[in-house]
């Protein structure tokens, strides 16, 4: 049972990704919702509800558009780390 709030949408988006502790790490995102993203590959040391700070570029064909939030880590795999992104948060 999928409990998503929105589609995901497949995508090969490259995600900045601002550690708690100060590390930064370059990871590349394999879908994107409006609610969340999922980044392929090891756990890079996060825990389920761990807060990160998410930087990513959206092409929208003629304008590209940096997103900056805040996410909360969902779950952590062999695949990947889900994370749900704060519905409003921009810093």
């Amino acid at each position: 049972m999928d409990r998503r709030d929105s589609d995901r949408h497949p995508t090969r988006t490259v995600v900045y990704l601002s550690l708690p502790h100060g590390g930064r790490q370059v990871c590349k995102a394999v879908n994107l919702s409006a609610s969340g993203v999922f980044l392929k590959g090891a756990s890079m040391g996060l825990r389920q509800g761990q807060r990160v700070e998410l930087a990513f570029a959206v092409d929208f064909g003629t304008v590209t558009r940096l997103h900056r939030r805040q996410a909360v880590v969902a779950h952590v795999s062999e695949g990947g780390t889900g994370l749900v992104m704060d519905a409003y948060a921009v810093t």
